[in-house]
């Protein structure tokens, strides 16, 4: 690859492989997932974000209602659902958060499921960013798989600068298949401790490997 003063902005044409391919991606938590997503977004792949849908799913009136009536008023004012309040209630208790997930995951995995049949018969590529990816059965529907390996210790450097409290990063951390598993099931893995241009370097080395795969 040419030299490029910004690793984001890859040089050349974006992937275009014979046949569109889904990605998922997996890491641990505060990994950076978002930046690696971004570094593949500015390749050319449609990014389908699964906190995000989850936002938009929790902002249905219906699904609101049906959050207060089993988890209380308190977590949905106003604005909408209190994700921290939410959090707290469902990392503290796992028998609540079996109770959330069996209200959320089947509307989000079905408007998941649903963008991505409308991306590849667009012929657009995606990665697929789901926390859960494995334990919600959506790496089924992934073509390949990477893992963004990041060092515990900047792991929780970042937890901290986004004001989490001590021990959050493993309450959540534990809400999930461990690090080594999914880094096992992984088919790459990505680097990304900070060195911005490395895991770009990773990035492009992982799409020339699905793309060589995709021309045979």
């Amino acid at each position: 690859m040419a030299q490029n003063e910004n690793p984001a902005q890859p040089v050349g044409a974006g992937f275009r492989p014979l046949r569109p391919v889904i990605l998922g991606i997996t890491g641990g938590v505060a990994a950076g997932k978002s930046t690696v997503a971004g570094l593949f977004r500015a390749r050319g792949l449609a990014h389908v974000d699964a906190d995000q849908v989850a936002r938009e799913v929790t902002a249905e009136p219906e699904i609101l209602a049906r959050l207060a009536e089993r988890f209380g008023s308190e977590v949905v004012t106003a604005a909408g659902l209190d994700r921290a309040a939410m959090a707290r209630l469902v990392f503290a208790e796992p028998g609540r958060r079996a109770e959330l997930e069996s209200i959320l995951h089947p509307p989000i995995r079905a408007r998941i499921l649903a963008t991505l049949d409308e991306h590849r018969t667009a012929g657009r590529s995606v990665l697929l960013d789901a926390p859960q990816l494995h334990e919600t059965g959506l790496v089924e529907f992934c073509d390949a798989t990477v893992f963004v390996a990041t060092r515990l210790a900047t792991r929780q450097q970042r937890a901290a600068a986004r004001g989490w409290d001590d021990g959050e990063l493993e309450r959540r951390e534990a809400a999930q298949l461990p690090l080594d598993v999914k880094k096992q099931r992984a088919c790459h893995t990505i680097p990304n401790d900070g060195d911005l241009t490395a895991t770009a370097a990773a990035v492009d080395r992982v799409l020339a490997a699905l793309a060589a795969k995709e021309s045979r």
